[in-house]
């Protein structure tokens, strides 16, 4: 019961209250989770900026997203380590929002995935989230992975595209044919920044290889700058309006300001407002946000338990992501959700606490107050490449490869269709055909389970002969509506010709509405070919559902029994039963 009652637990700040309250925090755990957040913080500064840019918003609203998302989310969340903010798998959801909507469509589209997502913490649906098979979450991944490489291929090779088509198949073909257009010294930028990426983790040193990956990239641009050879930077593709009217270049070094979502700019660059047919335009996007947020920040909490040793409590990050998701938007953060590898690196890094998690938000912050003058620098070839990067381990392509070279068949065909929905369609299409595939694929499996044995002349049951006349079955498993008609018409066809049929039901756990529509169909085949059918060994449940159905005895049609014994009594001589 103590078991059942973690499992159903919801509460505001539960990691917080575990690790710091249930578990004394001394100042050796603090001095940790601070040099943990300062780490992750670091780390969290330019992966914030580029997922912004992927996601087609301004770099500031990424670092919004980190300071105000991953800051309410460690308080109040489930989860001891994980670090939250903008993460890869969203952008390709999010691109298209902001591409048609602008960004108060896709700040409202977040307020409004965090409600969902409080919803679902209020119904208790943590715990059924990880329930999604892993063909469909790799499938995902492998989608998003490739559909972020290529989004930055634009800016890797530095290309003059003005614009970019909305189906996949048309990016494909404008970036082949802006080939040609290829900015040489920006494309060296990148390459230099990959290979930095690559070949750091080969030192073993502490510090993460994103730092110095940007650090290169933006030196080796100020040194072609020198020499007349300039590449495209944050400073010079973006811009902010300043109190005083003029116009400042790349992130503007003020706090996160209040204001509602739907009074920022919108596609045409006015305030959006908010309608009832807007909120119905995003509400799929808002879905999809929700449970693909969902399943990131359950997985990861789920990673990282396995890391530490420690249990998250799922319904309480939900609530915790939710309420994140739903103040972060009138700060100007974007959608955010755990992220797997800031979260692992937050662990290695020696953190205690969701306190690393709240570090780690303030560190961004000071970045954002005291250092965007040094981030205006950053080469946006260099952030392609570590989207790149980004893109490959979201991917997780080892493990695709895996489940295709060994996974059962129909496992590989549901990988495959959400891999392909992701990259052709959108996330919303393979979210929604994900979730249904899921549900099929469990009902599928479960279905399997069940089983009619035919155990007449079965000794370990029946130790003497009964009539020819009588049939004596074994149903096992759930009778729910995907098997109850399979198996009720196997049993139709076990018990042919038959003046009585014995069904023991001793494995039957569950019977549902579609399994009792069956059994009755069955009682009353029985009542018109005047075939007895005598039921025993009912469980709890189903006894309860037939009782509520007024399903009751009727004289030479259909009676229960405790016991198959009982049952056998009536209709042949008395037997014992084997176990």
């Amino acid at each position: 019961m103590p078991h059942r009652a973690h499992l159903l637990s919801l509460k505001l700040c539960h990691a917080l209250s575990q690790a710091c309250i249930a578990d004394e925090y001394t100042g050796k755990r603090f001095a940790s989770d601070l040099l943990a957040g300062l780490t992750v913080g670091i780390i969290a500064i330019p992966l914030s900026m580029a997922l912004a840019i992927a996601s087609g918003v301004a770099p500031q609203y990424g670092l919004y997203t980190a300071i105000i998302s991953g800051f309410i989310i460690a308080l109040l969340g489930g989860s001891r380590y994980s670090i939250s903010g903008p993460t890869a798998a969203f952008v390709v959801l999010l691109f298209p929002i902001a591409e048609k909507f602008g960004l108060a469509g896709l700040l409202l589209a977040t307020v409004m995935s965090g409600i969902i997502l409080v919803l679902m913490a209020l119904m208790r649906l943590g715990r059924l989230i990880q329930y999604i098979p892993e063909s469909i979450t790799l499938g995902f991944t492998a989608g998003i992975g490739v559909v972020i490489a290529t989004l930055q291929l634009k800016d890797f090779f530095g290309m003059t595209i003005s614009a970019m088509p909305e189906h996949y198949w048309e990016k494909v073909t404008v970036l082949v044919n802006g080939l040609g257009s290829t900015h040489w010294p920006s494309l060296l930028i990148a390459v230099v920044t990959l290979a930095v990426m690559l070949l750091w983790p080969r030192l073993r040193l502490p510090i993460p290889a994103h730092l110095p990956a940007v650090i290169t990239g933006s030196l080796l641009a100020l040194i072609m700058g020198h020499y007349d050879f300039d590449v495209e930077t944050i400073g010079s593709r973006f811009q902010y309006l300043l109190p005083d009217g003029s116009i400042g270049m790349g992130i503007p070094p003020v706090l996160p300001e209040f204001a509602w979502p739907w009074m920022q700019a919108g596609v045409d660059g006015q305030p959006s407002g908010i309608s009832w047919s807007l909120v119905q335009a995003l509400l799929p996007s808002a879905f999809a946000i929700a449970m693909l947020g969902a399943i990131e920040s359950l997985l990861c909490a789920v990673v990282l338990d396995g890391m530490t040793g420690k249990r998250h409590s799922a319904n309480s990050e939900l609530l915790g992501q939710g309420i994140g998701n739903m103040v972060a938007p009138f700060f100007g953060g974007i959608p955010a959700t755990a992220a797997i590898a800031r979260s692992a690196a937050n662990v290695k890094a020696g953190a205690q606490s969701p306190v690393a998690g709240m570090v780690h938000a303030l560190v961004v912050l000071l970045a954002l107050v005291a250092l965007t003058g040094i981030l205006a620098y950053i080469p946006m070839s260099a952030m392609a490449a570590l989207l790149l990067v980004v893109a490959w381990n979201m991917s997780e392509a080892p493990k695709a490869v895996h489940l295709l070279k060994t996974a059962p068949r129909s496992d590989v065909l549901v990988f495959l269709v959400c891999f392909f929905l992701t990259v052709v369609f959108d996330m919303v299409i393979a979210i929604s055909v994900g979730v249904v595939l899921a549900a099929l694929l469990f009902m599928k499996e479960v279905a399997e389970m069940i089983q009619v044995r035919d155990i007449t002349r079965d000794k370990r049951y029946v130790d003497t002969p009964v009539a020819p006349t009588t049939a004596v079955l074994r149903i096992e498993g759930p009778l729910f509506f995907a098997a109850a008609d399979h198996v009720f018409g196997e049993i139709s066809r076990l018990s042919q010709d038959k003046h009585a049929i014995i069904l023991q039901m001793e494995n039957v756990y569950l019977l549902d509405a579609g399994g009792l529509s069956a059994l009755t169909r069955l009682i009353e085949q029985c009542r018109k070919h005047h075939t007895r059918l005598l039921i025993s060994e009912l469980q709890f449940q189903p006894l309860k559902n037939l009782a509520r159905a007024g399903v009751e005895p009727v004289e030479g049609v259909v009676k229960f029994y405790p016991s198959l014994n009982d049952a056998l009594l009536d209709v042949c001589r008395p037997v014992k039963k084997k176990r």
